[in-house]
């Protein structure tokens, strides 16, 4: 080996040395990772959402409201409000939007639906007898009984805000499956809907005249 090498191999070892000093020794913060050569790598530049950020001196948090009176991007406002008066404007007004030619379908949709948030109180037939209703003050009454007239307005608004002992189920069920979830209810009230043999009329009829909900039934858990 000639002494260029050797010198070369020195000088790489003191430069070694001194780079290793440099990024570990005398530090004041035990968990700082020393010198950052490429802090990019691991830092990331995008915004956290609970986070601040700081533009032209003015700092905010990165987790802010949306500007009031905008609408997010395919969502569709429920007009009714969660008092008295909104359910039963609900039961009078509100109409099923889903094709009632495709009702065996969406009942079937439903069905699932109700296995899975409703069968725990309301029974597997609607009876008010589920396994966890006969924990609670009083339970729910049969859909085929007390709640056998309940329109389908009140009971979308009833799924939609909650009612009695029931909790709201907006945030677990979209809007398309709360209607399907009332086709099912519809069923399990024993009502008779057109399918999609029916004739055109007899569709139309059903969709615009639909039961009167008894002022009995508004003090029920739908």
């Amino acid at each position: 080996m000639n002494y260029k090498n050797i010198k070369f191999i020195i000088a790489g070892g003191f430069a070694f040395i001194l780079l290793a000093g440099l990024s570990s020794c005398g530090k004041k913060d035990q968990n700082s990772p020393g010198v950052e050569f490429m802090p990019d790598m691991y830092r990331s530049p995008s915004l956290e959402y609970y986070s601040t950020h700081t533009i032209d001196g003015d700092t905010s948090n990165n987790a802010m409201l949306p500007v009031k009176g905008t609408v997010a991007r395919g969502y569709k406002p429920y007009t009714y409000e969660n008092t008295p008066e909104g359910y039963e404007t609900a039961g009078l007004q509100l109409k099923n939007p889903l094709a009632i030619a495709d009702r065996e379908l969406h009942e079937k949709d439903g069905e699932v639906l109700y296995g899975k948030f409703c069968v725990h109180c309301h029974g597997a037939a609607g009876a008010g007898d589920g396994k966890v209703a006969a924990k609670l003050p009083g339970p729910p009454p049969a859909y085929d009984g007390a709640l056998k007239n309940l329109p389908e307005g009140k009971i979308f608004h009833s799924i939609t805000y909650g009612k009695g002992s029931m909790g709201s189920h907006a945030s677990q069920l979209t809007a398309e499956e709360r209607w399907k979830l009332v086709f099912y209810v519809q069923k399990l009230q024993g009502k008779n809907l057109p399918g999609a043999d029916s004739t055109a009329a007899a569709t139309t009829t059903a969709v615009a005249t639909p039961s009167a909900a008894p002022a009995a039934t508004t003090s029920a858990t739908h």
